[in-house]
């Protein structure tokens, strides 16, 4: 949230897109929400349980009069990566994605957990495993390393300037 807010100064006006039935979404949008009171932005929430939706969701956050938008996990939307970045490009919205994956389709950022730390700790319950650990016995985690990916292609396709503290703190750019 404080780095869209970075990005977007003026931002008052947040769409998060997201699927209702995907499980996490419920606690994900309340954490957004709890998130964005301090910061005195509002919070609209767009469902999305069809490809078709995804159209009506970026229709509705322009009518809402959103500054930018949130993705949450969603099997559609993973689904549809390319039009969905597409249709925040064209309706010049800024937005965040729970996935690096959006950036290779022209989304503007992601800010998620590190795909290869997560491989590499999977590993090791595996080794456990197979040295005689029982998968009961082992504890459940959660993700540790995160990483922030801008794309400036995609800031410049809707005439954003990305503040080169922002910059400073990606661990990837996208040229």
């Amino acid at each position: 949230m404080e780095l869209l807010k970075e990005i977007v100064s003026k931002l008052s006006r947040l769409a998060v897109v997201g699927q209702s039935s995907y499980p996490g979404n419920a606690q994900a949008l309340k954490e957004t929400e709890d998130s964005a009171a301090p910061l005195k932005i509002q919070v609209s929430y767009l469902d999305i349980l069809d490809p078709k939706d995804i159209e009506t969701a970026f229709y509705e956050a322009n009518k809402k009069h959103a500054d930018a938008v949130l993705l949450l996990q969603s099997a559609v939307l993973n689904s549809q990566r390319k039009h969905t970045a597409g249709l925040a490009i064209r309706n010049r919205l800024p937005a965040i994605y729970h996935a690096p994956e959006f950036l290779e389709s022209g989304g503007l950022m992601s800010y998620a957990a590190s795909i290869n730390d997560l491989y590499r700790r999977a590993a090791s319950y595996v080794d456990k495993i197979l040295k005689g650990t029982r998968p009961a016995d082992l504890p459940v985690e959660q993700p540790t390393k995160f990483e922030f990916m801008i794309s400036l292609n995609a800031a410049s396709q809707i005439e954003l300037t990305i503040p080169p503290n922002v910059l400073a703190r990606a661990d990837k750019v996208i040229r």
